[in-house]
Formats: structure tokens, C-alpha cells, sequence
């Protein structure tokens, strides 16, 4: 059964507590599995099946988990700077990108470079994943500096456009700045393109109005969703798991 936490950031969900079952499916986004007590169990779309303690499951592979074990995920953006990376290591390991080998394989140096054992230490959820993005994805976290002002306004603009379609001229005309720059800004300092942040904020709007005992329908809404179908579906498509129990079944950081 699904039971723990969860923080949500711009091109991340973070999850930390018991692992449940997740039947075959597939997601847009890159998964990372770190397992902190028994091993986790993954089986590929073969049917190979494997367990061990980390895993990184390029978007797109189709897996199937079995839990009951302690540990954390995280789902990456794929689209982001550290998920096109971390699919870069799934590919260097030469092996199938669809394969559970693969997926073990690209993450081996979460064991060898002792990031587990942090996690069992008590590290935070965050904590522990910033570390396994900077050993996996071979690149530094992104730099803790002043974001450019036309980007700060427009970050401060965006949570009150979701009721409606967002586009980024809208966007960048109000924050004082062209589409194509603002574009880049999106890109190269908060490491994610724009349409994927939008996608991010919509679901971040929409799992925190579920949380507050509001219908899905009601939560799709306030967050620019057509409907509870189409949120049910993005929640699948992003993290292989539904709106409802992300609302329900974890406590939110």
C-alpha cells in the first residue's frame, strides 16, 4: 500500500515512505527508484523481472513495480535538463532502453558512491534526490543565483492564468520581455521548457485543491484541466498513479 510524503517542485515529484504496487503501465516522465530496506521488484514490458535497491526507468519504458519495501521516488521531467540526462546514462549502458538490466544498470553508482546509505541516515527526501541527480546525471545542480527579473515576473505570473490556456507571448508580454527570450530563460535557468512547467503547475494547482476535499471534477477546473478524465489521465501519463491517491494517501511538504 501507497503510505508516506510527497514534495512537489518545478519538474519533480518526490515521494518518500512504503511503496505499493504499480501495475504494468507507462509515463512521460523519467522514474527513479531507491529502494531503503528490502529490495523493490521491477518486471519490463519481456517480462524480465529483476530486484535490487535502485533503479532508473527511462519515460515511455513500460514496467510494472511490486513494493512493500521502504524507499523514495522521484519523477523527472523528461524534458528537463536532468531528464534528458539520466535517459543519456540509461543509454550508455549499451543495453535496451526498455530493459529492466538497463534501468538497473544506470543507476549501480547510487550503491557504489554510498547515496542509500544516506538515505537510510535520515537524509530528507529532497536532500537525497538532489544527491542521486548529481551522481547519475553527471551534471551540477542548477545554479542558486537571482533569477533574471523579467523570469521572476513571469513566475509570479503564471498561477493566475491557469484557469485558461497559457501561451508564452501572453506571458512574456506581461513580464516585459520577448517570447523568445523568455522561452530561453525557462530553459536555461530553471531547467525546464516552458510548456513542461505549465504542465507541472497545473498539476501541482490541481492536486492541491483535491487535497482540500473538493471533486477532482472541482480540482480540474481550478487548474485549467478540462475535466476529471483529462487530470486522471495527465496524473497517469506523468506518474503512473492517480490524482485521488496522491491527494489521499500521502502527506504533502
Amino acid at each position: 500500500m501507497w503510505q508516506g510524503t510527497v514534495v512537489l517542485r518545478p519538474g519533480r515529484l518526490i515521494y518518500a515512505g512504503r511503496l505499493g504496487v504499480a501495475h504494468s503501465h507507462r509515463h512521460a516522465a523519467v522514474q527513479l527508484v531507491l529502494a531503503t530496506t528490502e529490495p523493490v521488484r521491477l518486471r519490463d514490458e519481456s517480462g524480465a523481472a529483476w530486484q535490487g535497491h535502485a533503479a532508473v526507468i527511462p519515460s515511455g519504458a513500460v514496467h510494472e513495480m511490486a513494493g512493500a519495501c521502504a524507499g523514495l521516488i522521484a519523477w523527472i521531467d523528461a524534458d528537463g535538463l536532468f531528464g534528458q540526462a539520466l535517459t543519456r546514462r540509461v543509454r550508455c549502458t549499451g543495453l535496451p532502453l526498455d530493459s529492466v538490466t538497463a534501468w538497473a544498470a544506470a543507476a549501480q553508482p547510487l550503491l557504489d558512491d554510498g547515496i542509500r546509505a544516506a538515505a537510510l541516515a535520515g537524509g530528507t527526501p529532497s536532500t537525497v534526490i538532489d544527491q542521486v541527480l548529481g551522481t547519475l546525471a553527471e551534471a551540477s545542480p542548477l545554479a542558486e543565483k537571482p533569477l533574471h527579473p523579467a523570469l521572476q515576473r513571469a513566475v509570479a505570473l503564471l498561477p493566475t492564468l491557469l484557469d485558461h490556456s497559457v501561451h508564452l507571448g501572453q506571458l512574456a508580454g506581461a513580464a516585459g520581455i520577448s517570447a523568445s527570450r523568455l522561452g530561453h530563460l525557462f530553459s536555461d535557468e530553471l531547467g525546464l521548457p516552458f510548456r513542461a512547467h505549465v504542465r507541472w503547475a497545473r498539476l501541482q494547482r490541481a492536486i492541491d485543491h483535491a487535497r482540500r476535499g473538493v471533486t477532482l471534477t472541482e480540482a480540474a477546473h481550478a487548474a485549467g484541466f478540462a475535466d476529471s478524465a483529462h487530470l486522471t489521465r495527465v496524473c497517469h501519463e506523468m506518474f503512473g498513479l492517480p490524482p485521488s491517491l496522491l491527494a489521499r494517501a500521502v502527506d504533502w511538504h
